[in-house]
């Protein structure tokens, strides 16, 4: 079987010197419990700035503009719905927004706005998800 190759990507928002993260539902079957950079996965025939847009407003309910590339990060996984071997690339984007009163989805249980200072000790701890943690590194 050939590899799957698969393209998220994820946008780090900074609002008043804080970064938005969100708490990935404790019921998912990937990283439950951990915090994560708000995105995902980019569709057939879809701009990938365009998929950040999207996502970001289902996620946070927060209308976006994606600024510049910041990193790039690859994490490979197991797809839950056909048991297939993914490999991801996520581009991790720099994003703005005018405000910082986010509504979650049902993917999330909860949302915060962290110093890099708070982000470095909840990596430090394994809060955030491998990506996440990747993508604040560089």
């Amino acid at each position: 079987m050939a590899t799957l190759w698969g393209l998220a990507v994820r946008g780090i928002c900074e609002f008043d010197g804080k970064y938005l993260l969100l708490k990935i539902r404790s019921k998912s079957a990937h990283d439950a419990g951990r915090w994560e950079i708000p995105g995902g996965k980019v569709k057939k025939c879809e701009y990938f700035d365009n998929a950040l847009k999207r996502e970001y407003l289902e996620e946070t309910g927060l209308e976006i503009d994606v600024d510049t590339l910041l990193n790039v990060v690859r994490r490979d996984y197991t797809a839950c719905k056909t048991n297939e071997e993914v490999k991801s690339i996520q581009l991790i984007m720099k994003v703005t927004c005018d405000s910082d009163e986010v509504t979650i989805s049902e993917e999330h249980d909860d949302y915060g706005w962290f110093s890099l200072d708070e982000v470095n000790e909840m990596i430090e701890k394994g809060l955030l998800t491998p990506p996440a943690a990747e993508a604040f590194e560089k």
